[in-house]
């Protein structure tokens, strides 16, 4: 929905090419590689594992950012080395396609822990800030545009970091955990609706339904395929872990209404400290909520992690849904663990 009457290209203005970060304790600055991919995977480990433990990046996310044709490395990425040539900071601008409400750049990156309190993050944003605002200036829609990044309640180095740059916080989203020792009681969805495993066969059918179940969602907009195909054919994606939901509409005929999508990721379970799977995606389609469509999911999915021996399962929630999300997660056993903060630069 267009909401102003300029194009985002003139609401952002002038948008001159980012200044090039300096600074003693980085021998040189330059765009990224695909030959970095192992060196930006080791930085961003050794960040997560002091910002936030309990999720790391994993190396396949990082090799599909490179893989998509709307990344474009040369000018959307920045890495500082060191004499050594071992990446000491990574900034990577993500301009996610398929704008239909919101036109989004989403800086992602950061530096070394043992760099950190020398400036070297404050010179790195502001080369993010000035890409992201060339991004929104090649937008000519009249759709409002965000610089939109995230920080962890565990580096509030990050949240000081984007409010001294200028950005704002719009929205608290909640980590929650729910362990498996516990019963999972089954839950059926009203009368027309069942559930079943998730299969490679009804993929771009959930996608669609996951794109139009999304869009009452706070920033969310339709995935592009290239970003979808990464999620369902990733390394960690796991299909006995995920579900999806039926129902028949007045003709008669059965459509996909709603989904969850679990990742595990079994390299970091010692350092969570507990074995298990996250729920990356829940939806319902708006016209079928009401029917305990995502309840009967997610206790299908709880069951299924507790037949495989899993010890806890873990989301992420808007805090402020609109859909009643969070009651509805902790109505189900789950409790909040941790919060990650949202800011936002609007255009």
């Amino acid at each position: 929905m267009d909401l102003h009457e300029t194009s985002l290209a003139e609401r952002v203005g002038v948008a001159p090419a980012p200044v090039l970060p300096q600074h003693p304790d980085v021998a040189a600055w330059r765009p990224a590689t695909t030959a970095d991919i192992d060196g930006i995977w080791q930085l961003r480990r050794a960040m997560g594992e002091v910002d936030h433990p309990n999720y790391l990046t994993a190396r396949g996310a990082i090799a599909a950012d490179f893989g998509y044709s709307h990344f474009h490395a040369e000018l959307d990425s920045l890495v500082g080395i060191d004499a050594a040539g071992s990446i000491l900071a990574v900034g990577m601008v993500m301009f996610p396609p398929r704008q239909v409400s919101l036109v989004r750049s989403m800086p992602i990156g950061g530096v070394h822990p043992r760099l950190r309190g020398r400036g070297i993050g404050r010179q790195l944003l502001a080369w993010q800030l000035g890409r992201a605002k060339q991004q929104l200036a090649s937008s000519t829609t009249t759709l409002p545009g965000w610089i939109l990044s995230y920080a962890d309640e565990r580096s509030p180095q990050n949240a000081a970091l984007f409010e001294h740059a200028g950005l704002s916080l719009a929205r608290y989203f909640l980590t929650l955990e729910r362990p498996l020792d516990a019963s999972v009681r089954v839950i059926d969805p009203a009368a027309g609706i069942r559930v079943a495993a998730y299969t490679a066969a009804v993929s771009a059918e959930v996608h669609r339904t996951r794109d139009d179940s999304f869009m009452d969602h706070w920033g969310s907009q339709p995935m592009s395929d290239e970003n979808w195909n990464a999620f369902v054919g990733g390394k960690w994606f796991r299909p006995d872990l995920s579900f999806v939901a039926y129902g028949t509409d007045a003709a008669g005929t059965e459509q996909v209404v709603g989904f969850v999508l679990s990742t595990a990721n079994e390299n970091i379970w010692a350092m969570q400290g507990f074995t298990g799977s996250y729920i990356d995606l829940v939806g319902v389609l708006s016209g079928w909520r009401g029917r305990h469509i995502a309840q009967s999911l997610l206790a299908a999915q709880l069951a299924a992690g507790q037949a495989l021996g899993h010890e806890r399962v873990t989301l992420a929630v808007d805090s402020a849904s609109p859909t009643g999300a969070l009651g509805l997660y902790t109505g189900m056993g789950f409790v909040p663990t941790h919060k990650k903060m949202a800011y936002t630069l609007e255009f």
